[in-house]
């Protein structure tokens, strides 16, 4: 994959589709290790990249918030579920995995480390399970999520 120019813009959405976004001039990319990133996005840790409202456009539908604490409105896919966002006062973050090509935004920090699981630091000392059968079932999963990139309209009109 080519590099990306700088504030080039660049997509991404949730898993269905109903929610997609424009944006450019992104900021740092991070992960946070916080007790609540972690249950927002039922993983391990937050992967977020700040944003500048200025500069993101919803393109298709919007996200629900949802208030996680005082300060912290967490934006998500109502139809699917997908993290799409992180809103504080005049902040706003994107979820890094909801972004078409999130292999262009490698964190760069880590916030609330102090948070962390206490085995994240291994977590990829683990073996690799190489199991060709198994990589073969799954390549032959048809996928119904939003394709990683722009579409005029979801789902297409033949599985409406």
């Amino acid at each position: 994959m080519r590099p990306m120019a700088e504030n080039e813009p660049m997509t991404g959405g949730c898993q269905c589709g109903s929610v997609r976004f424009r944006a450019s001039r992104l900021g740092r990319p991070s992960i946070c290790h916080c007790r609540m990133c972690q249950k927002a996005f039922g993983s391990f840790f937050g992967p977020f990249v700040t944003a500048d409202h200025a500069h993101l456009e919803w393109t298709r539908g919007v996200p629900t918030l949802f208030r996680s604490s005082a300060n912290v409105r967490r934006g998500f896919c109502n139809k699917c579920g997908t993290p799409i966002s992180y809103h504080m006062k005049e902040h706003i973050e994107l979820a890094i995995g909801a972004f078409d090509h999130p292999e262009l935004l490698e964190p760069q920090i880590q916030v609330n480390y102090k948070k962390r699981l206490p085995w994240i630091d291994r977590l990829f000392d683990k073996p690799v399970l190489d199991d060709p059968e198994l990589e073969a079932r799954h390549a032959a999963i048809e996928s119904w999520q939003h394709p990683d990139h722009d579409t005029d309209q979801w789902p297409p009109e033949d599985e409406a």
